[in-house]
């Protein structure tokens, strides 16, 4: 038995392999699919299926290092674990964390927004920002039930959300066969722009689809076999993904056209609605469950994340806590939801998730040279190692990315930050005094 079996650890190892592949393939498959096709196609045209090929190569250049990373140092923490051994500065380790930390909870915040939105509005007439409020404490309380339950809720909503995505697949390939939709389409740029630059234009939006599987790490102490079952979910889930996302921007141009699909709001709607046969308001209810869906595994990485960093002394000692009986992180799932809560009581939608991906790019940018960094430091188990030639791709990609950013997500990202650091002086200022007043009674 390997040590990292028999490491002991608060946390419960109760996530199986299929539940791991579950669970990132949902993080995946969340609601920027059903909302950035139609802003896919406004810049590629109908190389929008391309761009998501484009994006899942950058993706799996990142995903190499997390399975390096991952299955080398199997702790809760995730990329501030890495950057603590990689660089051995604590207040970089704390920056990476909680760069992660807030990516999640900000991208929760959105995803609350997203929900009470004009989806929930096609069933409830509600203020947006009092169900925002319900909807992230319902998933505070999934959260706190357990690791086991929420990614068995996950199970199904992932289920639901891929179901929807398969039906436009269908329905697409039934109008090609019917002689109904053009396929001439797919390989149209707009007007004016060429091919090469459409296609990574759009690839920068269709990042955005594939984020999600670095909160993976997060869960490491509690996975089964880690160092097998890990990479195996990894690499499985954003193929799985890749593969949906490639053949939905192949079947919706070409079924609806790309000005069409850039003009609307519901661009996988359009595609239904041409096709018949297909309840319009099914769509609805799918993409609240893919927000939903996505809501709750950011949450887990969030409280499970701040757990970790708590452990490391990266954060105060109360959120480390367990709850008693069902031996989840209480005290962090509080914390992270009264955040998510401020944020989307006073943030915008847009501003919310280009904050997310700036943030996720830094946390990326930090894992890919710490496995460049830490490629010879040994451990006395077997695990995943990728090429040198990957880390180093993936970090060029990092870097072309964020340059692509707007100046105030930039400095919405930054504040953040800051906020981070100076949290991260005040924990290291207290625990520095707390020893001092015990100084005299030492000495005696």
């Amino acid at each position: 038995m390997t040590t990292t079996e028999t490491a002991p650890t608060g946390l419960r190892r109760a996530v199986t392999g299929p539940l791991l592949f579950l669970f990132i393939l949902g993080d995946v498959l969340g609601a920027g699919i059903y909302a950035l096709v139609g802003e896919m196609a406004g810049t590629a045209g109908g190389l929008v299926w391309l761009a998501f090929a484009v994006a899942l190569a950058m993706a799996l250049l990142t995903a190499f290092s997390y399975a390096e990373l991952v299955t080398k140092y199997p702790r809760a923490g995730g990329s501030a674990v890495f950057a603590e051994r990689a660089y051995g500065r604590p207040w970089l380790s704390f920056l990476v964390g909680f760069a992660m930390l807030a990516a999640g909870v900000v991208s929760a915040a959105g995803l609350s927004l997203a929900f009470a939105g004009d989806y929930l509005a096609e069933f409830l007439d509600v203020p947006a920002v009092p169900a925002a409020i319900v909807f992230l404490l319902l998933v505070a309380a999934l959260n706190a039930r357990g690791i086991k339950e929420s990614l068995g809720a996950n199970v199904v909503m992932t289920a639901v959300e891929l179901t929807g995505l398969l039906i436009v697949i269908v329905l697409g390939a039934l109008l090609l066969g019917r002689g109904e939709a053009d396929l001439s389409r797919i390989t149209e740029a707009p007007e004016g722009t060429g091919a090469a630059a459409a296609v990574l234009g759009s690839a920068l939006i269709a990042f955005y689809s594939f984020v999600g599987f670095e909160t993976s790490a997060n869960l490491a102490e509690e996975v089964r076999d880690v160092s097998r079952v890990y990479p195996r979910a990894l690499f499985g889930a954003l193929a799985t993904a890749g593969v949906v996302y490639v053949l939905v921007g192949l079947v919706a141009p070409a079924v609806v056209g790309p000005q069409e699909l850039a003009e609307s709001s519901g661009p996988l709607l359009e595609v239904v609605r041409a096709a018949g046969g297909v309840p319009p308001t099914l769509f609805a209810v799918i993409a609240l469950v893919a927000v939903a869906n996505g809501a709750l595994l950011t949450m887990i990485m969030a409280s499970r994340l701040a757990f970790g960093m708590a452990e490391q002394g990266l954060l105060p000692s109360p959120l480390a806590r367990l709850l008693p009986g069902r031996r989840t992180p209480g005290v962090a799932i509080l914390v992270t939801t009264v955040l998510a809560i401020v944020l989307a009581v006073t943030g915008e939608l847009v501003d919310l998730a280009s904050t997310v991906v700036l943030l996720l790019l830094f946390v990326f940018l930090s894992t890919n040279v710490a496995v460049l960094v830490l490629r010879r430091d040994a451990v006395d188990h077997e695990h995943f190692r990728t090429p040198v030639v990957i880390p180093v791709l993936a970090i060029v990609s990092c870097l072309v990315l964020m340059t692509q950013q707007e100046p105030r997500h930039w400095l919405l990202a930054l504040g953040l930050l800051a906020v981070g650091l100076l949290l991260h002086l005040l924990t290291r200022g207290s625990s520095h005094r707390a020893p001092s007043a015990t100084t005299p009674a030492a000495r005696d």
